[in-house]
């Protein structure tokens, strides 16, 4: 999948905050003041899900739109983020699946199931399209759509937290002396 980078402009008043507050606090703000800029883009994925679910099936895309924490990217750069996507991915082939023993073969891996819209692999065909049909482009089209409007909200919630914590820090400064 694409990664979607932008800059942030006008955030002065958050950078002076940041500086008195500590590191820990700043990636726990972070963290809550972007998942809820996430949870805004994944409603607006849903919106978009509901449109092109079949309400004569039991699998809904909408139900499998889940926010998930992005551990891997954390650990290797230190930088906070968050997934928007759809569980249960796509099928794919796997070769180090093996059937009775015979490797080097590749058989198909079914979609889960156990998921709360059940098994959604087609997303990926109504997102990106294939050569027979024409791509949606509902999560896409979700997050541009919305890209102002989570900024805003991270950026809104990220200062509230700073503010809160620094009236916090001031409050035991006071108490101790």
């Amino acid at each position: 999948m694409a990664d979607i980078e932008f800059t942030l402009g006008g955030i002065d008043s958050l950078l002076g905050k940041l500086d008195a507050v500590s590191d820990d606090l700043k990636r726990r703000s972070g963290r809550s003041a972007l998942r809820r800029a996430a949870r805004l883009v994944a409603e607006a994925a849903r919106n978009n899900a509901r449109k092109l679910d079949d309400p004569e099936t039991r699998q809904s895309i909408a139900a499998n739109i889940a926010v998930r924490w992005d551990r891997r990217r954390h650990r290797r750069t230190g930088d906070l983020a968050f997934r928007v996507g759809v569980l249960g991915g796509a099928k794919q082939a796997n070769n180090y699946h093996t059937r009775r023993g015979r490797p080097s073969r590749e058989y198909q891996v079914d979609g889960d199931s156990g998921n709360p819209g059940g098994n959604t692999f087609y997303w990926r065909f109504l997102e990106f399209g294939t050569r027979h049909i024409r791509a949606e482009g509902f999560m896409r089209r979700s997050l541009a759509e919305n890209i102002q409007a989570a900024t805003g909200t991270f950026l809104s919630e990220y200062e509230k937290s700073i503010d809160r914590a620094i009236k916090r820090a001031a409050k035991r400064a006071a108490r101790s002396n």
